[in-house]
């Protein structure tokens, strides 16, 4: 999997590292061969340093049918992320240990979406 946050969308995550809470959408497409499989070893590893920087998984799901969208809008699974900050999110990111772990993810993917999100006013959020 080749797709990874350039320099302008990184800087732009970065400069709101102190806003906060963010809900981060993962939209996920498996390899065909094992991709599942190395994906949920890097789901084991990740969540003690998401649990370690306050972050945690809201839902989990399988994609199931598509009802709107064209078929490059079909995932194997979407996960919500919640952090207290972009900076906690930055921080496990950026750890040793996370690059340690990254590869599993990288090796798992055809395919992912990573969109920050802000909680809009009147909608809870906990």
């Amino acid at each position: 999997m080749n797709e990874q946050p350039n320099p302008a969308q990184m800087q732009a995550f970065a400069e709101r590292a102190g806003d906060g809470p963010v809900v981060m959408l993962n939209l996920i497409r498996f390899k065909a061969d094992g991709g599942q499989e190395s994906y949920l070893r890097y789901t084991q590893a990740v969540a003690p340093l998401l649990a370690g920087v306050g972050g945690e998984v809201v839902y989990m799901g399988r994609g199931a049918e598509l009802v709107i969208g064209t078929d490059d809008n079909d995932w194997d699974l979407v996960l919500l992320v919640r952090y207290p900050t972009r900076g906690h999110m930055l921080k496990m990111a950026t750890s040793t240990a996370y690059a340690e772990i990254k590869h599993l993810r990288d090796d798992s993917l055809i395919r992912s979406v990573l969109l920050a999100t802000d909680p809009v006013g009147g909608v809870p959020t906990t």
